[in-house]
């Protein structure tokens, strides 16, 4: 039986994958556990390509650390390797070929990790903590790109100690997505700027917030023609933008929404309004997934502009999420994001990466004409 498969649902019935689940509130919807979690919380999660064989996932902790598991059919988990930062691990990404893992962290530099030889050797540099990496393949070259709370962007082809370039930006970089030949960077004081990378990367546009709150995360999705288009950008208001870089009709096409908020909207009671730290665009249906501080999933469908699914609350924040390379996995952590401040913070408290059967659950709406 395949557990992540189209076919096979789980933890529809009530006995779940494990039997009588108990209703603990770590994992309320009954998620497979990925074995050895991180030792504190965790900022990034990063499914392997289509071009390899099978399914490992990357995440990276505050615990200075990234691991990989494989994850089989059957749903089980298996540690497979794990390297170490001197500080936090910020983000983390796939080579196009999945060879190799390149990593993003508090202590300045990136790293390059051969997963064939378990090698990991340093490829970039900042005078301040990276906070993103993503990996760009062009027709004439390729590269590293790092956003760094030094205020700048820089592309590294990981056989020099000099970038190839080095961008200069109006703020510290808070989060960024590529999807070739578009790059999106929001930075500090609500900054956000689009470049384009062919032939060689250059800013294209700079674009006003259409948020008022601090951004959090940013993701890219794509047309029907599997061309970037636009990107959703979530903040610590419990709010998403969708945002076309040339709709037809800029006031009619871009919007936003509410979410990861609790008490509804009765004013007798004001509203907890929680950041949303994670975006994650399924791959085959285009549909997203948002994931907050209120330690909730959601599941929505931006053309359509309808909420799919909710999910139950868990007893921590959800800090990062992603989906496998064809759509059927769900993975997302929970851990503590500091949210609250350090009084909030319990050292006891379990960090935990979920998987879920995404199949059927981010399939879009029909139209509504």
């Amino acid at each position: 039986m395949s557990l992540f498969g189209t076919t096979t649902g789980f933890g529809a019935g009530t006995t779940g994958v494990f039997g009588n689940a108990t209703t603990d509130s770590h994992n309320p919807m009954k998620d497979v556990e990925v074995t050895s979690p991180p030792d504190d919380s965790i900022s990034c999660l990063a499914f392997s390509p289509h071009t390899m064989p099978g399914n490992f996932l990357i995440g990276g902790s505050w615990a200075n650390d990234v691991r990989c598991w494989e994850v089989q059919d059957n749903g089980q988990t298996v540690p497979k390797a794990q390297q170490m930062h001197t500080g936090p691990v910020l983000d983390v990404c796939w080579s196009d070929d999945g060879s190799k893992v390149f990593t993003a962290s508090c202590d300045k530099t990136a790293k390059m990790w051969d997963l064939n030889s378990n090698q990991a050797i340093q490829i970039a540099q900042h005078d301040g903590p990276i906070r993103t990496i993503h990996w760009i393949t062009a027709p004439n070259y390729s590269c590293a790109m790092t956003g760094s709370w030094d205020k700048t962007l820089k592309f590294w082809d990981t056989r020099s100690p000099n970038p190839m370039m080095s961008l200069q930006m109006p703020e510290r970089c808070y989060c960024a997505d590529v999807v070739y030949p578009m790059a999106v960077v929001a930075t500090a004081e609500r900054g956000l700027i689009v470049y384009q990378l062919e032939n060689q990367p250059s800013e294209f546009r700079r674009i006003d917030s259409p948020l008022k709150h601090q951004h959090r995360c940013v993701a890219i999705f794509k047309d029907k023609q599997n061309k970037p288009t636009g990107f959703a950008l979530g903040s610590i208001e419990g709010r998403v933008a969708i945002h076309y870089i040339s709709p037809p009709n800029p006031a009619k096409d871009n919007f936003t929404f509410k979410c990861h908020r609790s008490n509804g909207t009765n004013t007798a009671t004001p509203q907890d309004i929680y950041a949303v730290n994670a975006i994650s665009f399924h791959p085959v249906h285009g549909t997203l997934a948002t994931v907050g501080s209120d330690g909730r999933f959601s599941f929505w469908d931006k053309d359509a502009r309808t909420k799919l699914k909710t999910s139950e609350q868990l007893d921590q924040p959800i800090t990062a999420c992603c989906f496998n390379n064809n759509g059927n996995i769900f993975a997302y952590a929970s851990s503590y994001d500091w949210s609250k401040g350090h009084e909030y913070y319990n050292p006891q408290k379990k960090n935990y990466i979920f998987l879920r059967n995404a199949a059927e659950e981010l399939k879009p709406r029909n139209k509504k004409w």
